[in-house]
């Protein structure tokens, strides 16, 4: 679909051009044009090298904007998708609730088909649902402001959230402590802190020195494009390695902690994260070097009992074939097999940390604990 390229992206700048532009962490992730009734993402595709900022105003374009990654990252696709189902509710034009309703499901069910493993997606889809079953008495205009508010609700919700999360991370990790993550659980991927960087960021700033090994995470390379990017912009002393370095720096002694992000954790603990998780996880176990996950509440999914039911999406050959080369790297019609996400074992988890506290094994028993609580 072609959109209108003004209306579609109203900042484009080249960071090799403006080496006084504003940090990139005081860009908003995502966030709600409610005048132009649109939402506003960081294309992350992007980054590191130019800093696009893109409208979404239709179905499609929020759509493709999660399944082409340029908004990405579990927490920051739950708000897209909240600010995205309420602009497309907002363009209902109707004052009859039976038909509002009937558009809104054909919407929330059209994103919700973007990405089939990040949990938080049909979390807050289904959040958004059931603040106009709720408000069904209600005249549609009420309900349209209701959902306004929801999806903000979400968005402020998400940045405190983050906050518990590293303040819990925090206790787990001592100063000069050196921590390897793996992707990007960063502020790109929510709306502030991030889920695995937020223990780095608030020791940042309580002036823990901590010591960041980020892998590049193959064969997207959020780790190098993306977590590199923002730990420099925040001053962080961040070191980058490849995939298959992991080994090599815990021989050294060089990493204290690993510090993951997620897009689904199961009943039992087991946890679906960028490909590649599971092999860290593994050489981590090895090594003697604790794993912990961190990631909200409502990454947990405890209607799936084991990590055998999780969804794993599959993501296009070319990815692994030629995206980040000049010239393709592989031979023509050659077979790929590329799965966005690997599933660790809950063996391999050390803790996970969420805003409410760190559940350890048994997670059977520990994470459904969490949802007694409130934020």
């Amino acid at each position: 679909m072609i959109v209108d390229e003004e209306r579609k992206i109203n900042v484009h700048l080249n960071i090799a051009e403006r080496p006084t532009m504003k940090n990139i962490l005081n860009y908003e992730t995502v966030a709600l044009d409610e005048n132009d009734n649109s939402v506003i993402i960081i294309d992350q595709t992007k980054l590191p090298t130019d800093v696009v900022i893109k409208k979404l105003y239709t179905a499609q374009e929020i759509w493709e904007a999660i399944y082409r990654l340029e908004v990405r990252g579990a927490p920051a696709i739950g708000v897209a998708a909240a600010f995205g189902i309420y602009i497309l509710a907002n363009n209902i034009n109707t004052s009859d609730y039976a038909e509002f309703y009937t558009g809104f499901k054909k919407q929330k069910e059209y994103l919700n088909s973007s990405r089939p493993t990040a949990v938080n997606l049909a979390w807050a889809l289904n959040r958004m649902e059931a603040v106009c079953d709720a408000n069904k008495h209600l005249a549609v205009t009420e309900i349209k402001e209701i959902l306004r508010q929801e999806a903000n609700t979400i968005k402020t919700e998400d940045i405190e959230v983050c906050r518990r999360i590293g303040e819990h991370g925090l206790t787990l990790l001592k100063p000069g402590d050196g921590i390897l993550t793996h992707c990007n659980a960063g502020q790109l991927a929510t709306c502030k802190y991030g889920t695995a960087t937020a223990p780095i960021y608030l020791g940042q700033e309580r002036d823990y020195r901590f010591r960041v090994f980020a892998d590049e995470t193959r064969p997207l390379l959020q780790g190098a494009r993306l977590t590199a990017y923002e730990l420099m912009a925040a001053g962080v002393d961040v070191t980058l390695i490849c995939d298959n370095m992991s080994a090599a720096v815990m021989q050294k002694g060089l990493v204290q902690a690993v510090l993951v992000g997620a897009d689904r954790i199961a009943l039992n603990g087991d946890t679906a994260n960028k490909i590649g998780t599971a092999v860290l996880a593994a050489v981590a176990k090895q090594y003697g070097v604790p794993v912990y996950v961190c990631a909200p509440t409502s990454t947990i999914d405890l209607n799936t009992k084991t990590g055998a039911g999780i969804p794993i999406e599959e993501r296009p050959a070319c990815e692994v074939t030629e995206m980040w080369y000049k010239n393709r790297m592989a031979p023509k019609n050659i077979k790929v097999f590329n799965p966005s996400f690997d599933v660790t074992s809950n063996e391999l988890i050390a803790g996970i940390i969420t805003e409410h506290g760190i559940a350890r094994a048994p997670f059977t028993e520990s994470l459904p604990a969490f949802f007694c609580l409130s934020i």
